[in-house]
């Protein structure tokens, strides 16, 4: 996420300290320290100078493929996402996923954007009564995001030439309370939620995917953590100048691995972009990182489809055609993120 919302208990490294020291930025092992001193001077005293370098090791998944097979893997990968995306579009789960989306206000870019500074994690938002008739209940005790709602007042005002009466009508506009869906409950537990065309991953990741972009990105400048998130977001980077990547601590091996190369993609793709722009065309960039990290995972051995194609499809509006039209901006992150956090057999060997 820009919304995300940017994964892991990864240990900040500390800022490169004064007098020259020279680090090579990774994380995972103690530092070994070499200490040299300069040659004695005749007629002054010793000076010793430290030079201490410290040498990290940086964790990457080990992968046997070439770059040319990875590539061909890659475009193979991206072309499917719109492919899967159409045939979800054919399904009674699409069919419900519209009819649950259709049922909420689009807000202004300013809305948004209060929405975004008081909620980060926000996905669906409506008031209370709305989320009623959605077949939801707002939990006791949560605290309403503040916007402004507007209605059209109408007036009877006289004509002062003519005398006639006339209706004016203008906008006004008041601070409202709406809520995040995480805010709510299912009124009844047992029916269907239509929200959900995305389903979490389980299982493990035994590739290492989440350690080695955890590096990448602490290589990068980047502080990556784990913590608990509330509401139903599961990883977001920041676009406030802390460099910050989180991912959810509660989240299952291999969707953390996931998350955590949505995030990476943001980084390299959103993270310079000013908020804004990622608020205004927020579907394409969410687009954007959950496609490069289907493209990487699937690499990566992993298959992301469970939850990748829902999130896509959702993003984009189920229009194939965007996800075409961001395939070039897609393979190259995918190729970027991919080598960095890769390394050949060869490699693994030489070192």
């Amino acid at each position: 996420m820009a919304a995300s919302q940017a994964p892991y208990s990864a240990k900040k490294l500390s800022p490169p300290p004064p007098y020259g020291l020279h680090f090579t930025p990774c994380a995972g092992t103690a530092p070994l320290i070499r200490n040299e001193a300069t040659k004695r001077t005749p007629h002054h005293p010793i000076l010793l100078v430290l030079l201490p370098e410290v040498f990290i090791m940086v964790r990457k998944v080990k992968n046997s493929k070439s770059p040319e097979q990875r590539r061909a893997e890659a475009e193979a990968l991206q072309a499917s996402i719109a492919q899967q995306v159409e045939e979800l579009r054919e399904s009674e789960a699409w069919t419900r996923f519209l009819d649950f989306a259709q049922s909420f206000h689009r807000y202004s870019i300013n809305n948004v954007l209060l929405i975004l500074s008081q909620q980060p994690e926000a996905t669906h938002v409506a008031g209370y009564r709305t989320w009623q008739k959605l077949g939801r209940q707002v939990r006791k005790g949560e605290k309403g995001i503040r916007i402004f709602g507007g209605r059209d007042v109408v007036t009877t005002q006289e004509d002062e030439r003519t005398g006639e009466e006339k209706e004016q009508r203008t906008r006004r506009f008041f601070p409202v309370s709406v809520f995040d869906m995480s805010q709510t409950d299912p009124i009844d537990p047992e029916a269907q939620d239509p929200s959900t065309i995305a389903h979490k991953l389980t299982g493990e990741d035994p590739s290492g995917i989440v350690d080695a972009v955890t590096d990448y990105l602490t290589g990068q400048g980047w502080t990556v953590t784990r913590e608990p998130i509330p509401g139903t977001a599961n990883g977001y980077t920041t676009t406030d100048g802390s460099r910050r990547v989180v991912v959810d601590s509660d989240l299952s091996p291999a969707q953390a691995a996931k998350t955590a190369l949505h995030e990476a993609a943001h980084v390299i793709l959103h993270a310079e972009e000013d908020p804004a722009e990622y608020v205004e065309h927020r579907g394409i960039k969410e687009t954007e990182a959950e496609s490069v990290a289907y493209v990487v995972a699937g690499i990566l051995g992993l298959d992301t489809s469970a939850y990748s194609i829902g999130y896509v499809a959702g993003w984009s509006q189920g229009n194939a055609e965007t996800i075409k039209e961001t395939a070039a901006h897609v393979l190259r992150t995918a190729h970027t993120l991919a080598e960095a956090i890769t390394e050949s057999e060869e490699e693994t060997e030489a070192a």
